[in-house]
């Protein structure tokens, strides 16, 4: 199993295989609209910016079971990222990311391994997954590891 087998709902709640994804490296997050990570928007989108055409999607899933930080609908909480951050990559729909109502892709996140890096269930809001071009796990960063300190590990699975 990897990423390509989960399907998930977009923000508009349309369901979307993420196997359409193939043949990307994809840089899933967990965020919230009212944490104090949440100004990493603004890195995410420079990232998705200097490396969308070289084969980079970033997939953003809203949470709200840190204190309550992602309050709002799907609705709200995409007016509030294109007009306060201008974020230009895919949102998708308010999910749970822990516990018995966790999505199965982040179910998945929290237990992958790929030889020497092993998957973590989010501990907090803007944690990142850095998943290769064949859906495989590769890395996780935690919610202090700034968006900028990524490229060398996006360059390296985008160069596979």
């Amino acid at each position: 199993m990897n990423v390509f087998d989960i399907t998930v709902k977009n923000n508009k709640g349309e369901e979307v295989a993420l196997s359409s994804y193939r043949g990307k490296v994809l840089l899933i997050v967990n965020t919230a609209t009212g944490c104090g990570f949440t100004p990493q928007y603004e890195g995410l989108e420079a990232l998705y910016k200097k490396y969308k055409d070289q084969g980079l999607e970033i997939l953003d899933f809203p949470c709200n079971q840190f204190f309550g930080q992602a309050p709002g609908s799907d609705e709200e909480i995409h007016q509030f990222c294109t007009l306060k951050y201008n974020t230009t990559f895919p949102r998708f729909q308010k999910i749970d990311v822990k516990g018995k109502d966790a999505s199965p892709l982040f179910v998945y996140l929290s237990t992958a391994k790929n030889g020497k890096e092993k998957g973590k269930k989010p501990s907090w809001n803007f944690n990142k997954y850095l998943i290769s071009k064949s859906g495989d796990f590769v890395k996780h960063f935690g919610s202090m590891t700034k968006p900028e300190e990524l490229s060398a590990d996006i360059e390296a699975e985008l160069a596979k």
